[in-house]
Protein backbone atom coordinates (compact mmCIF):
# COMPACT_ATOMS: atom_id res chain seq x y z
CA UNK A 1 0.00 0.00 0.00
CA UNK A 2 1.44 3.39 -0.73
CA UNK A 3 1.03 5.96 1.39
CA UNK A 4 1.40 9.57 2.07
CA UNK A 5 3.95 9.41 4.68
CA UNK A 6 6.64 7.38 5.20
CA UNK A 7 6.30 4.49 8.44
CA UNK A 8 9.11 2.39 10.05
CA UNK A 9 9.48 0.23 6.90
CA UNK A 10 10.87 3.21 4.70
CA UNK A 11 13.89 3.89 7.62
CA UNK A 12 16.33 1.28 6.94
CA UNK A 13 19.44 0.36 9.12
CA UNK A 14 18.70 1.10 12.35
CA UNK A 15 21.59 -0.15 14.50
CA UNK A 16 23.23 2.68 17.03
CA UNK A 17 20.90 5.12 14.97
CA UNK A 18 19.49 7.91 17.94
CA UNK A 19 15.44 7.79 16.81
CA UNK A 20 13.96 10.87 18.62
CA UNK A 21 9.94 9.38 19.02
CA UNK A 22 7.40 11.83 19.90
CA UNK A 23 4.54 10.13 21.63
CA UNK A 24 1.97 10.99 23.99
CA UNK A 25 2.55 10.10 27.92
CA UNK A 26 0.21 12.93 28.77
CA UNK A 27 -1.34 10.18 31.61
CA UNK A 28 -3.71 10.50 34.23
CA UNK A 29 -2.32 10.59 37.89
CA UNK A 30 -3.47 10.55 41.19
CA UNK A 31 -1.36 10.38 44.35
CA UNK A 32 1.79 9.88 42.34
CA UNK A 33 0.14 6.61 40.61
CA UNK A 34 -0.81 6.12 37.12
CA UNK A 35 -4.14 5.52 36.69
CA UNK A 36 -4.48 5.08 32.99
CA UNK A 37 -1.61 3.59 31.37
CA UNK A 38 -4.10 3.56 27.70
CA UNK A 39 -1.49 6.13 26.24
CA UNK A 40 1.83 4.29 27.33
CA UNK A 41 0.66 1.04 25.78
CA UNK A 42 -0.25 2.75 22.65
CA UNK A 43 3.29 3.50 22.29
CA UNK A 44 4.71 -0.23 22.64
CA UNK A 45 4.50 -1.12 19.21
CA UNK A 46 7.14 2.01 17.91
CA UNK A 47 9.32 1.82 20.94
CA UNK A 48 9.50 -1.90 20.68
CA UNK A 49 10.46 -2.29 17.34
CA UNK A 50 13.10 0.61 17.12
CA UNK A 51 15.02 -0.95 20.16
CA UNK A 52 14.24 -4.69 18.90
CA UNK A 53 16.43 -3.30 15.74
CA UNK A 54 19.27 -1.52 17.62
CA UNK A 55 17.74 2.28 17.63
CA UNK A 56 18.73 4.47 20.28
CA UNK A 57 15.23 5.46 21.11
CA UNK A 58 14.53 8.69 22.68
CA UNK A 59 11.18 9.30 23.73
CA UNK A 60 10.09 13.20 23.36
CA UNK A 61 6.31 13.85 25.23
CA UNK A 62 4.86 16.82 27.17
CA UNK A 63 3.42 16.52 30.37
CA UNK A 64 0.23 19.12 31.41
CA UNK A 65 0.50 22.68 31.13
CA UNK A 66 3.64 24.00 32.40
CA UNK A 67 3.13 27.34 30.28
CA UNK A 68 7.31 26.99 29.27
CA UNK A 69 8.26 26.90 33.16
CA UNK A 70 10.41 24.00 34.95
CA UNK A 71 7.39 22.56 37.37
CA UNK A 72 8.48 19.28 39.31
CA UNK A 73 4.59 18.65 39.41
CA UNK A 74 4.94 17.72 35.47
CA UNK A 75 8.74 16.29 35.34
CA UNK A 76 8.18 12.91 32.87
CA UNK A 77 10.17 11.72 36.01
CA UNK A 78 6.97 11.20 37.73
CA UNK A 79 5.87 8.77 34.98
CA UNK A 80 9.44 6.99 33.75
CA UNK A 81 8.97 3.67 36.29
CA UNK A 82 5.62 2.89 35.23
CA UNK A 83 6.45 3.52 31.97
CA UNK A 84 9.22 0.90 32.64
CA UNK A 85 6.42 -1.72 33.89
CA UNK A 86 4.76 -1.09 31.30
CA UNK A 87 7.34 -1.34 28.24
CA UNK A 88 8.93 -4.32 30.63
CA UNK A 89 13.01 -3.48 29.49
CA UNK A 90 14.56 -0.19 31.04
CA UNK A 91 14.34 3.32 30.89
CA UNK A 92 16.21 6.09 31.77
CA UNK A 93 15.03 9.36 32.62
CA UNK A 94 16.94 11.94 30.58
CA UNK A 95 17.42 15.99 31.90
CA UNK A 96 17.65 18.65 29.16
CA UNK A 97 21.04 20.34 30.78
CA UNK A 98 22.76 16.78 30.21
CA UNK A 99 21.28 15.36 27.51
CA UNK A 100 24.12 15.09 24.75
CA UNK A 101 26.53 13.86 27.64
CA UNK A 102 23.78 11.23 28.86
CA UNK A 103 22.48 10.39 24.75
CA UNK A 104 25.97 9.51 24.20
CA UNK A 105 26.77 6.93 26.95
CA UNK A 106 23.69 5.00 25.74
CA UNK A 107 24.15 1.46 23.73
CA UNK A 108 21.87 0.23 21.02
CA UNK A 109 18.17 -0.96 22.29
CA UNK A 110 18.57 1.46 25.11
CA UNK A 111 15.09 3.36 25.69
CA UNK A 112 15.19 6.60 27.38
CA UNK A 113 12.44 9.66 28.25
CA UNK A 114 13.78 12.93 27.70
CA UNK A 115 12.01 15.59 30.45
CA UNK A 116 8.88 17.75 29.58
CA UNK A 117 9.44 19.09 26.35
CA UNK A 118 6.84 22.29 27.38
CA UNK A 119 9.29 23.20 30.25
CA UNK A 120 11.01 25.49 27.48
CA UNK A 121 8.74 28.16 26.31
CA UNK A 122 9.71 27.59 22.51
CA UNK A 123 7.92 24.47 22.43
CA UNK A 124 4.63 25.70 21.82
CA UNK A 125 5.93 28.79 20.04
CA UNK A 126 7.88 25.80 17.66
CA UNK A 127 11.05 28.43 17.78
CA UNK A 128 13.95 27.27 15.77
CA UNK A 129 16.59 27.32 18.67
CA UNK A 130 14.43 24.72 20.18
CA UNK A 131 14.04 22.85 17.13
CA UNK A 132 17.58 22.76 16.91
CA UNK A 133 18.27 21.66 20.36
CA UNK A 134 15.83 18.87 19.95
CA UNK A 135 17.21 17.77 16.32
CA UNK A 136 20.88 17.23 17.51
CA UNK A 137 20.09 15.03 19.62
CA UNK A 138 18.90 12.51 16.90
CA UNK A 139 19.23 11.27 12.91
CA UNK A 140 16.07 10.17 12.53
CA UNK A 141 12.49 11.45 13.62
CA UNK A 142 9.62 9.26 14.22
CA UNK A 143 6.43 10.84 15.35
CA UNK A 144 3.54 8.67 16.92
CA UNK A 145 1.74 11.18 18.53
CA UNK A 146 -1.46 11.57 16.61
CA UNK A 147 -3.35 13.07 19.22
CA UNK A 148 -0.75 15.92 19.62
CA UNK A 149 -0.62 15.87 15.94
CA UNK A 150 -2.90 19.37 15.53
CA UNK A 151 -0.29 21.35 17.29
CA UNK A 152 1.94 22.93 15.43
CA UNK A 153 5.29 22.55 17.86
CA UNK A 154 8.71 22.20 17.95
CA UNK A 155 8.51 18.56 19.13
CA UNK A 156 5.90 17.49 16.50
CA UNK A 157 6.35 19.49 13.76
CA UNK A 158 9.21 21.49 13.31
CA UNK A 159 11.74 18.77 14.08
CA UNK A 160 10.54 16.86 11.22
CA UNK A 161 11.76 19.42 8.99
CA UNK A 162 15.08 18.92 10.41
CA UNK A 163 15.67 15.23 10.04
CA UNK A 164 14.58 12.50 8.18
CA UNK A 165 10.49 11.95 9.40
CA UNK A 166 8.50 8.80 9.57
CA UNK A 167 5.11 8.03 11.48
CA UNK A 168 5.48 5.30 14.17
CA UNK A 169 3.06 2.31 14.25
CA UNK A 170 0.01 3.90 16.65
CA UNK A 171 0.30 6.98 13.77
CA UNK A 172 0.22 4.77 11.30
CA UNK A 173 -2.64 2.72 12.11
CA UNK A 174 -5.08 6.19 13.01
CA UNK A 175 -4.20 7.46 9.72
CA UNK A 176 -4.56 4.71 7.61
CA UNK A 177 -8.10 4.21 9.85
CA UNK A 178 -9.09 8.06 9.23
CA UNK A 179 -8.37 7.69 5.63
CA UNK A 180 -10.74 4.47 5.58
CA UNK A 181 -13.55 6.59 7.34
CA UNK A 182 -13.47 9.79 5.72
CA UNK A 183 -10.22 9.64 2.98
CA UNK A 184 -11.86 7.30 0.89
CA UNK A 185 -14.74 6.05 2.18
CA UNK A 186 -17.13 2.73 1.27
CA UNK A 187 -20.44 4.38 0.68
CA UNK A 188 -22.98 4.81 2.18
CA UNK A 189 -21.38 6.68 5.00
CA UNK A 190 -22.86 7.39 8.29
CA UNK A 191 -22.16 9.93 11.08
CA UNK A 192 -22.76 10.35 14.23
CA UNK A 193 -22.08 13.64 15.86
CA UNK A 194 -23.29 14.22 19.69
CA UNK A 195 -22.66 16.29 22.29
CA UNK A 196 -24.12 18.81 24.56
CA UNK A 197 -23.35 22.20 22.27
CA UNK A 198 -23.81 23.18 18.54
CA UNK A 199 -20.91 25.87 19.19
CA UNK A 200 -18.37 22.81 19.98
CA UNK A 201 -18.77 21.45 16.47
CA UNK A 202 -19.91 23.62 14.24
CA UNK A 203 -17.29 23.07 11.65
CA UNK A 204 -17.53 19.39 12.16
CA UNK A 205 -21.12 19.68 11.18
CA UNK A 206 -20.46 21.51 7.86
CA UNK A 207 -18.02 19.59 7.16
CA UNK A 208 -19.64 16.38 7.83
CA UNK A 209 -23.09 17.13 5.37
CA UNK A 210 -20.61 17.39 2.38
CA UNK A 211 -18.80 14.10 3.04
CA UNK A 212 -21.56 11.56 4.60
CA UNK A 213 -24.67 10.24 3.48
CA UNK A 214 -26.48 10.25 6.67
CA UNK A 215 -25.57 12.42 9.26
CA UNK A 216 -27.28 11.26 12.83
CA UNK A 217 -27.03 14.16 15.25
CA UNK A 218 -27.40 13.52 19.12
CA UNK A 219 -26.64 15.00 22.53
CA UNK A 220 -27.94 18.47 23.25
CA UNK A 221 -26.78 20.05 20.10
CA UNK A 222 -30.01 17.76 18.54
CA UNK A 223 -32.30 20.27 20.53
CA UNK A 224 -30.95 23.04 18.95
CA UNK A 225 -32.15 21.09 15.21
CA UNK A 226 -35.35 20.38 16.65
CA UNK A 227 -35.92 23.99 17.73
CA UNK A 228 -35.28 25.16 14.60
CA UNK A 229 -37.39 23.02 13.15
CA UNK A 230 -40.31 24.61 15.16
CA UNK A 231 -40.23 21.91 18.21
CA UNK A 232 -40.44 23.16 21.94
CA UNK A 233 -38.02 21.67 23.57
CA UNK A 234 -39.30 23.00 27.12
CA UNK A 235 -36.25 23.50 29.52
CA UNK A 236 -33.59 21.20 27.66
CA UNK A 237 -30.08 22.29 26.83
CA UNK A 238 -30.63 24.57 23.50
CA UNK A 239 -28.54 27.26 22.30
CA UNK A 240 -31.59 28.90 20.59
CA UNK A 241 -29.27 31.79 19.12
CA UNK A 242 -27.80 29.10 16.59
CA UNK A 243 -30.99 27.88 15.53
CA UNK A 244 -30.84 29.80 12.21
CA UNK A 245 -27.18 28.39 12.05
CA UNK A 246 -28.87 24.95 12.04
CA UNK A 247 -31.19 25.68 9.48
CA UNK A 248 -28.55 26.44 7.58
CA UNK A 249 -26.72 23.55 8.23
CA UNK A 250 -29.87 21.71 7.26
CA UNK A 251 -30.28 23.58 4.11
CA UNK A 252 -26.54 22.37 3.40
CA UNK A 253 -27.29 18.93 3.96
CA UNK A 254 -30.50 18.86 1.65
CA UNK A 255 -27.99 20.46 -1.19
CA UNK A 256 -25.56 17.88 -0.93
CA UNK A 257 -28.01 14.43 -0.59
CA UNK A 258 -27.11 14.22 3.08
CA UNK A 259 -29.60 12.94 5.10
CA UNK A 260 -30.11 14.11 8.62
CA UNK A 261 -31.58 12.15 11.15
CA UNK A 262 -33.08 14.08 14.25
CA UNK A 263 -34.79 11.94 16.96
CA UNK A 264 -38.61 11.65 16.85
CA UNK A 265 -38.82 10.29 19.96
CA UNK A 266 -37.00 11.27 23.42
CA UNK A 267 -36.55 10.92 26.91
CA UNK A 268 -37.39 13.47 29.06
CA UNK A 269 -37.37 14.40 32.75
CA UNK A 270 -38.25 16.89 35.05
CA UNK A 271 -34.81 16.86 36.91
CA UNK A 272 -31.27 16.20 35.74
CA UNK A 273 -30.02 13.65 38.19
CA UNK A 274 -29.38 9.97 38.22
CA UNK A 275 -32.67 7.37 37.56
CA UNK A 276 -35.24 10.64 37.98
CA UNK A 277 -38.81 9.89 37.39
CA UNK A 278 -38.48 10.45 33.19
CA UNK A 279 -41.15 9.36 30.35
CA UNK A 280 -40.82 8.61 25.94
CA UNK A 281 -42.55 11.10 24.48
CA UNK A 282 -42.74 12.04 20.68
CA UNK A 283 -40.70 15.34 20.34
CA UNK A 284 -44.01 17.54 20.07
CA UNK A 285 -44.94 16.26 23.38
CA UNK A 286 -42.11 17.60 25.55
CA UNK A 287 -43.84 19.68 28.35
CA UNK A 288 -42.69 23.47 29.44
CA UNK A 289 -40.97 22.13 32.48
CA UNK A 290 -39.53 18.94 31.06
CA UNK A 291 -35.77 17.92 29.24
CA UNK A 292 -34.68 16.00 27.07
CA UNK A 293 -32.08 13.84 27.90
CA UNK A 294 -31.86 10.88 25.66
CA UNK A 295 -32.98 9.51 22.29
CA UNK A 296 -36.60 7.41 22.85
CA UNK A 297 -36.35 3.86 21.91
CA UNK A 298 -38.65 4.17 18.40
CA UNK A 299 -35.69 6.33 17.17
CA UNK A 300 -32.79 4.43 18.16
CA UNK A 301 -34.68 1.37 16.22
CA UNK A 302 -34.47 3.21 13.22
CA UNK A 303 -31.25 4.42 13.40
CA UNK A 304 -29.58 0.89 13.79
CA UNK A 305 -31.59 0.14 10.43
CA UNK A 306 -29.97 3.46 9.08
CA UNK A 307 -26.41 1.61 10.14
CA UNK A 308 -27.44 -1.49 8.66
CA UNK A 309 -27.43 -0.26 5.65
CA UNK A 310 -24.26 1.55 5.34
CA UNK A 311 -20.38 0.38 4.96
CA UNK A 312 -18.88 3.13 7.00
CA UNK A 313 -19.72 5.05 9.88
CA UNK A 314 -17.97 7.84 12.01
CA UNK A 315 -18.84 8.54 15.44
CA UNK A 316 -18.33 11.72 17.80
CA UNK A 317 -20.38 12.15 20.30
CA UNK A 318 -23.17 10.53 22.60
CA UNK A 319 -26.37 10.46 21.88
CA UNK A 320 -27.60 11.62 25.18
CA UNK A 321 -26.35 12.55 28.62
CA UNK A 322 -24.68 8.98 28.88
CA UNK A 323 -22.87 9.67 32.36
CA UNK A 324 -26.27 9.97 34.13
CA UNK A 325 -28.48 6.76 33.91
CA UNK A 326 -30.88 5.82 32.40
CA UNK A 327 -30.10 8.46 29.54
CA UNK A 328 -27.06 6.42 28.45
CA UNK A 329 -29.77 3.69 27.09
CA UNK A 330 -29.73 5.24 22.96
CA UNK A 331 -25.65 5.58 22.59
CA UNK A 332 -25.39 1.96 24.33
CA UNK A 333 -27.71 0.64 21.93
CA UNK A 334 -26.72 1.95 19.14
CA UNK A 335 -22.98 1.58 19.86
CA UNK A 336 -23.78 -2.19 20.18
CA UNK A 337 -25.63 -2.18 17.08
CA UNK A 338 -22.39 -0.54 14.96
CA UNK A 339 -20.06 -3.46 17.32
CA UNK A 340 -21.94 -6.47 15.84
CA UNK A 341 -22.20 -5.28 12.01
CA UNK A 342 -18.51 -4.46 12.44
CA UNK A 343 -17.78 -7.81 13.78
CA UNK A 344 -19.98 -9.33 10.83
CA UNK A 345 -17.44 -7.74 8.60
CA UNK A 346 -20.49 -5.19 6.94
CA UNK A 347 -19.24 -2.39 8.67
CA UNK A 348 -15.75 -0.16 8.95
CA UNK A 349 -16.28 1.56 12.32
CA UNK A 350 -14.40 4.29 13.31
CA UNK A 351 -14.76 6.71 16.60
CA UNK A 352 -13.07 9.23 18.39
CA UNK A 353 -12.71 12.20 21.41
CA UNK A 354 -12.67 11.27 24.81
CA UNK A 355 -16.13 11.18 25.60
CA UNK A 356 -16.91 9.17 22.90
CA UNK A 357 -14.36 6.34 23.98
CA UNK A 358 -15.58 6.63 27.66
CA UNK A 359 -19.70 5.96 25.91
CA UNK A 360 -18.30 3.01 24.32
CA UNK A 361 -16.12 1.46 26.78
CA UNK A 362 -19.52 1.87 28.92
CA UNK A 363 -21.31 -0.21 26.05
CA UNK A 364 -18.47 -2.85 25.88
CA UNK A 365 -18.36 -2.21 22.30
CA UNK A 366 -14.83 0.11 21.92
CA UNK A 367 -13.16 -3.64 21.11
CA UNK A 368 -15.26 -4.38 18.29
CA UNK A 369 -15.07 -0.84 16.16
CA UNK A 370 -12.81 -1.21 13.50
CA UNK A 371 -10.41 1.80 15.62
CA UNK A 372 -11.39 3.85 18.07
CA UNK A 373 -8.97 6.57 18.44
CA UNK A 374 -7.91 8.37 21.84
CA UNK A 375 -7.18 11.81 20.42
CA UNK A 376 -9.53 14.32 21.36
CA UNK A 377 -8.72 17.77 19.57
CA UNK A 378 -7.18 15.98 16.58
CA UNK A 379 -9.86 13.98 16.13
CA UNK A 380 -11.97 16.67 15.91
CA UNK A 381 -10.00 18.92 13.45
CA UNK A 382 -9.80 15.89 11.26
CA UNK A 383 -13.40 15.98 11.44
CA UNK A 384 -13.50 19.35 10.18
CA UNK A 385 -11.57 18.59 7.41
CA UNK A 386 -8.24 20.64 8.81
CA UNK A 387 -4.69 19.91 7.77
CA UNK A 388 -2.91 18.56 10.98
CA UNK A 389 0.71 19.83 11.03
CA UNK A 390 2.39 17.11 12.67
CA UNK A 391 0.42 14.70 10.01
CA UNK A 392 1.52 17.14 7.17
CA UNK A 393 5.03 17.61 8.37
CA UNK A 394 5.28 13.73 7.60
CA UNK A 395 4.20 13.52 4.02
CA UNK A 396 6.60 12.44 1.26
Amino acid sequence: MTRAFRTLDDIGDLSGKRVLVREDLNVPMADGRVTDDTRMRATLATVTELADKGAIVLILAHFGRPKGQRNPGMSLSLVTSAYQDVLGRPVQFVDWDGAPQAVATMRPGDVAILENTRFFAGEEKNDAEMVDRIAALGDFYVNDAFSAAHRAHASTEGVAHKLPAFAGRAMEAELDALDKALGKPEHPVAAVVGGAKVSSKLDVLRQMVTKVDHLIIGGGMANTFLAARGVDVGKSLCEHDLTGTAEDILDAADAANCTVHLPYDVVVAKEFRANPTARTVNVHEVAADEMILDIGPAATEALADVLKNCRTLVWNGPLGAFETPPFDTATVSLAKTAAALTKEGGLVSVAGGGDTVAALNQAGAAGDFTFVSTAGGAFLEWMEGKDLPGVAALTR
